[in-house]
């Protein structure tokens, strides 16, 4: 580590060696954005050394403020003060994009400590944020503030705030008075294709102001005023809070300020250097950090670990308090149990009649919402439909004044609602859930790709799920969604054959601990089957697949079947009392492919040749399972707006068309 003998003031020499780490790291890359953490680092440099409360020997502290880099791109930054902060190696920041190392091109979360949130498309990290703030409001109503009071802070750039997604959520963050989250919007004017003119012409201030926000427009690089910005956010408990800052691309270097091409390509050498150089920074000198400036930065440290160490006393003392503490011992140990360990009490299903799987999850949810005092979330404005009313009307809507409240109105926002979902995934204490129909899914597909990337666990419950919608139309009715939603990596899916599968799919999806669920529910009732009279089914569905129905020997014929393509298969084989068919139920294709292949096989035997398999969605997936050879019966096309009864006659759905498929086969 070097010295410096800089005469400047020392919160410039903070942002100076900052900018020379951005710099350097980019260069040596060869790759990155150093025009954007330039224009950044005033705001982001305060707000870190004077501003944020955390734990400089834990960087997961549960009472942390959190730091939301939602400019992702500007991810050079954040390694930079985390450099500085004592979290990153200064080999980290030299191993900047490279293979395995803890500063990749965007941040993420779960490889980098200190990055709160994987970020890089744009406006997620703002929602994300949201969801946090939501997180720390309500379990503030439960811990109280002496164990539960921090800020959440957002760095967002244009791209952020061009992407619908960022508006939907600042949207219900206004709405739902989230006075604890500050928002920093770095207003250069520039992104990578040129001026941000040539694409936009919204007055944020005014747009902030109709949503409910406290706004505050600064010079982005006025450190005086970046100060009294944080702190007039902090103040006003009531509204979230956008400070604009309005700054200039690349700021402080030599001869390219401004200049829109060093959004997204390292600067040449000869610029650094003469960047440096006008900084005081040494220009032959690569990666600089002064010893008194990572001192300086470093100069609350033992403020912090102290208010810190207080914390943990604090908790401990409530936890073991003789007189009582109400339900906060009960509650935090609720939400320090791993989710495998939790154990609820679950609805059985009768075998008479038919149930639809939105209704046997509505009945589920209504049994665990007392027992799962931290499940929080809601439905996209579907609330009748996805079975969510009675949570709502039993939990009351998260609002200004109720923030004890568990559901979250989130209106006809899909993305919004999935990525707040995320956002509450990755604060902790929660668990949370979201709810629309599955043709919507295609609103949500990047915060769900985002979920399973950042290893997170919320459950996503998707009902009407397939053309047996019927008469919306092919506007509602999914059909790729389902197949497309598998090609996820690290996603779980779950598609109940019945009431009692739907049962056993939620309470696998809450064991998740590190991927997230989807539920693909019916509108349309199916037969309930007899987990008696099925005794593979409860150990079956935690594998994802299993013999649901068997015959002596090997089969003569595998039929495989989801949702509710499972009780048309049964009643297909059924007509063939002689013939040797085994019916596997497959709730879960991610859950059987982590499966063995001794089990696999067990299953599926290599020797049974003959396979078909029926789900009323995109076929192709399938063709893994049945052999290029074997029979799909699914859906390659739209549907139609007709009854339900109508269009499983017209697509092949019905027993008498599998009926003649398997003769076919047999």
């Amino acid at each position: 580590m070097s010295t410096s003998t800089s005469s400047k003031p020392m919160d410039q020499q903070i942002v100076d060696v900052v900018k020379g780490l951005v710099m350097d790291g980019v260069r040596k890359a060869n790759s990155g954005h150093p025009g954007g953490p330039m224009s950044s680092a005033d705001f982001a440099s305060v707000l870190y050394h004077e501003f944020l409360n955390y734990d400089p020997d834990d960087a997961g502290w549960f009472n942390r403020d959190r730091f939301v880099l939602s400019a992702g791109h500007e991810s050079m930054l954040l390694y930079s003060l985390l450099h500085l902060a004592g979290f990153l190696e200064l080999d980290d920041l030299e191993n900047f994009r490279q293979l395995d190392s803890r500063t990749p091109g965007h941040p993420e979360h779960d490889d980098t400590p200190g990055a709160e949130a994987t970020t890089g498309p744009h406006g997620q990290g703002f929602s994300m944020a949201v969801g946090m703030a939501v997180a720390e409001a309500f379990l503030k109503t439960r811990l109280g503030e002496d164990v539960m009071d921090h800020f959440t802070y957002v760095l967002a750039s244009d791209g952020d705030f061009q992407e619908p997604v960022t508006i939907g959520t600042a949207s219900l963050a206004g709405l739902w008075g989230l006075g604890k989250l500050v928002v920093f919007y770095d207003s250069n004017k520039v992104q990578l294709a040129g001026p941000t003119q040539l694409c936009d012409c919204c007055d944020y201030k005014k747009l902030f102001e109709s949503l409910c926000w406290q706004v505050i427009e600064i010079d982005g690089h006025d450190r005086d005023a970046i100060r009294k910005a944080i702190a007039a956010g902090q103040a006003d408990t009531r509204r979230p809070t956008l400070i604009i800052g309005h700054t200039i691309m690349a700021h402080g270097a030599a001869t390219v300020e401004g200049d829109f091409n060093t959004h997204g390509a390292p600067l040449k050498p000869e610029e650094i250097a003469a960047t440096k150089k006008k900084m005081g920074l040494p220009e032959d000198e690569f990666f600089y950090v002064p010893a008194e400036v990572k001192t300086a930065f470093q100069t609350r440290h033992g403020e912090l670990r102290r208010m810190a160490d207080a914390w943990r006393e604090k908790v401990e003392e409530r936890n073991c308090s003789k007189d009582g503490d109400g339900d906060f011992p009960e509650f935090w140990r609720l939400i320090n149990t791993p989710r495998k360990d939790i154990e609820l009490d679950w609805p059985v299903f009768e075998t008479e009649g038919k149930i639809a799987t939105r209704k046997a999850w509505g009945t589920c949810l209504d049994a665990i919402m007392n027992q799962l005092t931290n499940l929080v979330g809601g439905s996209a404005d579907l609330d009748p439909s996805n079975q969510t009313a009675n949570f709502r009307k039993a939990m009351r809507d998260f609002a200004p004044d109720d923030h004890a409240a568990r559901n979250l109105p989130f209106g006809v926002r899909e993305f919004p609602m999935a990525a707040i979902v995320n956002g509450l995934a990755l604060h902790g204490g929660i668990v949370p859930f979201g709810a629309t129909f599955l043709t919507f899914s295609d609103y949500c597909r990047n915060a769900l790709r985002m979920s399973a990337l950042q290893k997170l666990a919320p459950l996503f419950v998707f009902t009407h799920d397939s053309f047996y919608l019927g008469e919306d139309g092919p506007t509602h009715q999914p059909i790729e969604h389902v197949a497309s939603l598998r090609l996820i990596p690290d996603l779980v899916d779950f598609r109940p054959a019945d009431a009692n599968e739907t049962t056993l799919c939620l309470q696998a999806a809450l064991a998740e601990s590190g991927r997230p669920s989807l539920l693909f529910l019916t509108r349309q009732g199916l037969p309930v089957l007899d987990p008696a009279k099925y005794p593979n089914m409860v150990e079956g569905v935690k594998r994802g697949g299993y013999v649901l129905r068997d015959c002596a020997g090997t089969p003569e014929l595998l039929l495989i079947a989801t949702g509710s393509e499972v009780s048309l298969a049964l009643a297909a084989a059924d007509k063939f009392p002689d013939a040797k068919i085994r019916v596997v139920s497959m709730p879960s294709v991610r859950l059987f492919e982590d499966q063995p292949k001794a089990y696999r096989d067990e299953v599926l035997p290599p020797a049974a040749a003959k396979r078909m398999a029926l789900e009323a969605g995109r076929p192709e997936g399938w063709y893994k399972y049945v052999g290029l050879d074997g029979r799909v019966l699914g859906i390659d096309h739209f549907g139609a707006s007709a009854p339900a009864g109508e269009l499983a006659e017209k697509y092949g759905f019905t027993v008498d068309n599998v009926t003649r498929m398997i003769k076919e086969i047999l």
